[in-house]
């Protein structure tokens, strides 16, 4: 089964090597699910979601300019899979032809479908396995502290941030 997520925001974990990683957190059957994604990801999700308009076209606002120029829609993603630590997702998509819907599914990085679904104002949604392997209560996940400092999506506060 399928459930609607809602993408919470970026929060910062730490990696295996002990640096600072960013991560989209997204909640749903209410549990968090972090996915853990690069810097520059992570920048293009959180303008997506705060719709801070920037001075030419990111490569995910051209994306959904050219899908829907063209007569397409972005439907919804969804991310459906997770092996050996790397999630996999899904770009739902269609484009009606003489009156008639087409149906396509692209395969995606879960954070480039997360930046287009936040552009495209489309639904994002997390499969039961994937959040029965790696969702997180909610307890465990902190995206601000009481003291304004980001905290990682294990729930251990993040020193280096303001």
């Amino acid at each position: 089964m399928n459930h609607t997520a809602e993408v919470e925001g970026i929060a910062v974990g730490v990696g295996p090597d002990g640096a600072n990683v960013p991560a989209v957190v997204l909640s749903a059957r209410g549990e968090y699910l972090p996915i853990f994604v690069t810097t520059d990801q992570a920048q293009a999700i959180q303008l997506g979601l705060t719709g801070e308009p920037f001075e030419r076209p990111l490569t995910h606002d051209l994306l959904v300019d050219v899908v829907t120029e063209f007569g397409g829609a972005i439907d919804g993603v969804r991310i459906d899979d997770l092996s050996d630590g790397t999630f996999y997702a899904k770009l739902d998509a269609e484009r009606y032809e003489n009156g008639h819907p087409q149906k396509f599914v692209f395969d995606a990085r879960p954070s480039d479908a997360i930046a287009i679904a936040v552009r495209a104002d489309c639904p994002v949604t997390v499969s039961d396995e994937v959040l029965d392997a790696a969702g997180r209560p909610p307890s465990a996940v902190d995206l601000v502290s009481d003291e304004g400092r980001s905290r990682n999506p294990f729930g251990e506060i993040d020193d280096d941030e303001p």
